[in-house]
């Protein structure tokens, strides 16, 4: 009765708290993430105050808060348009692993750390937190946007490519034969197939099953469904956030609208405690050490994403504002970033630490780059008016008249062109 006594309170402290910070944020303009993972940082081991009744519990909804966040993203897009960006944006993606992955795996050459720890850390710094960015997303009203298909587009390479890249890594750690990893990997590639052709093929009877007119009834079975199918996933070697947003969109029509409606209160309960345990299981004091290699590397694959967000955006015919968008965006990591690291800690403890300051910088710098990476390159690259000249005589005044309004023109441009773009 004591322990459940502990549990009940420091529950209802947590989320209490943030509860106060998502008002304070939603007060200045400013994403609540941020203030999470302090909030995490307070309460974990070395913080402030210690929770330790309710971290198994929060571990749990942790997991709950990255599925329903991916499955909500997947509910916004049907099957097709799926495997469409899929064909369009895989140029976008093999950019995107050249950018990203070579700064973190010469890193830890340079440290000295090994071949293994190389492949590691190119995970590492690789990966966009989808977790994150679906979160930013919602919280800047982006959805609609002309640039957020790129986006998923590009996150969605990113997720279905940890269903090859986990199991070789794995296979590396673990010294296991070319057989061993093969096997591995076969059975994580047909997995992945296997939902997309049942999303595809099959999606509008998967729709009719799952629908219900009692919301009771429908909430139900979309979350066990949802959960059921993350958790084999998971157990099949790949991440269960890939096989919940299979789920959101092999679901369609009403269904899905009713589903989000339904769910969307719980995803922003669940995704703040994912945010808050990311916090809880960082140990402030292992953070100073490698608080400049990790600065170093989160400014250089900072501007590698926002160059990836621009090459993806521009291939898609997105304006100028929604590249500089698009860009900004893809800059978080998170959940995928910290799995790699704790498996590879067991073959270079430092990567632990390196990536847990590396991925809380960029989990904190990439809302706020989602927000203001766009109005910053716009005032950098707006023009500056011509100094004036001086007072013409009056036949210079009549053959200069004309030409006035192309000096007005270019700033009208970029404001147009900051504008949000909807499909």
């Amino acid at each position: 009765m004591h322990d459940t006594t502990a549990l009940l309170i420091e529950l209802g402290a947590i989320i209490l708290t943030l509860g106060i910070l998502g008002r304070l944020a939603g007060r200045v303009g400013f994403s609540a993430i941020p203030l999470y993972l302090l909030a995490g940082l307070a309460f974990g081991h070395g913080g402030l105050l210690p929770l330790n009744a309710s971290e198994e519990f929060v571990a749990t909804g942790a997991e709950i808060g990255v599925i329903l966040l991916l499955l909500l993203l997947g509910l916004e897009y049907s099957a097709s348009e799926l495997v469409s960006n899929l064909k369009t944006q895989y140029p976008s993606g093999i950019v995107d692993f050249v950018l990203n992955a070579v700064p973190g795996a010469a890193a830890a050459l340079i440290l000295g750390w090994g071949p293994v720890a190389a492949v590691a850390l190119a995970g590492v710094t690789w990966i966009s937190s989808s977790g994150v960015i679906a979160k930013v997303l919602g919280d800047l009203g982006r959805l609609g946007n002309r640039e957020t298909p790129v986006i998923l587009g590009v996150l969605v390479i990113e997720d279905l490519a940890m269903a090859v890249y986990l199991p070789l890594l794995t296979a590396l750690l673990a010294g296991l034969s070319l057989a061993g990893g093969s096997l591995t990997l076969l059975i994580s590639l047909g997995t992945v197939g296997a939902v997309l052709y049942l999303a595809l093929r099959h999606g509008r009877l998967i729709s009719r099953a799952v629908s219900s007119d009692n919301p009771e009834m429908l909430l139900l079975v979309v979350l066990g469904l949802t959960v059921l199918v993350a958790g084999v996933a998971q157990e099949l070697q790949v991440s269960a956030a890939v096989g919940a947003f299979l789920v959101g969109i092999a679901l369609s029509g009403e269904v899905a609208e009713g589903a989000h409606n339904l769910l969307a209160p719980l995803r922003d309960l669940f995704a703040a405690v994912f945010f808050v345990f990311f916090g809880l299981n960082t140990d402030p004091a292992a953070i100073p050490p490698v608080l400049v290699p990790a600065l170093i590397l989160a400014t250089v694959t900072t501007l590698t994403k926002i160059g990836t967000g621009w090459y993806a955006a521009k291939r898609a015919g997105v304006r100028t504002a929604g590249r500089w968008r698009t860009g900004g965006t893809l800059v978080a990591r998170g959940e995928f970033s910290i799995v790699i690291a704790g498996l590879a800690v067991g073959v270079e403890p430092r990567i632990g630490p390196l990536a847990t300051a590396y991925v809380l910088i960029l989990v904190i710098l990439g809302p706020l780059a989602a927000r203001w990476t766009e109005p910053l390159a716009r005032r950098l690259t707006t023009r500056k008016p011509a100094p004036a000249a001086p007072a013409p005589t009056a036949p210079a005044v009549a053959a200069s008249a004309s030409p006035e309004p192309s000096v007005a023109e270019p700033p009208a441009t970029e404001a147009n062109d900051a504008a949000p773009s909807h499909p």
